[in-house]
């Protein structure tokens, strides 16, 4: 399964009351960092059938990042039953994207 585009309209259906852990990246297309990290996450999306991976564009969901608090970027968040479970600033290797699951 690819990552997924999260906005406030479909966060509560596929985040919220999704049934198996969520790895959320808050990006934006001018972020070099994020640039980096895209790619692993598209990759983990495509290889991990038991998780589901979003991807929030800052620019275009400045409410979905603010409830998260998103002051740098990329964040990844991981999301289990509704709740945040873990959390990332900056680009980080594969492994350690994993690390985070």
């Amino acid at each position: 399964m690819s990552a997924m585009n999260i906005n406030k309209e479909n966060f509560q259906s596929e985040v919220l009351d999704a049934q198996v852990p969520v790895l959320l990246d808050f990006w934006a297309s001018w972020c070099g960092p994020c640039r980096m990290v895209s790619p692993i996450v598209d990759e983990i999306a495509q290889e991990r059938t038991d998780i589901k991976v979003g991807k929030v564009n800052v620019d275009e969901q400045p409410e979905l990042a603010r409830k998260f608090g998103v002051m740098s970027i990329p964040t990844l968040v991981v999301m289990k039953d509704g709740k945040i479970v873990n959390r990332s600033v900056g680009a980080r290797p594969k492994d350690e994207i994993l690390g985070l699951l």
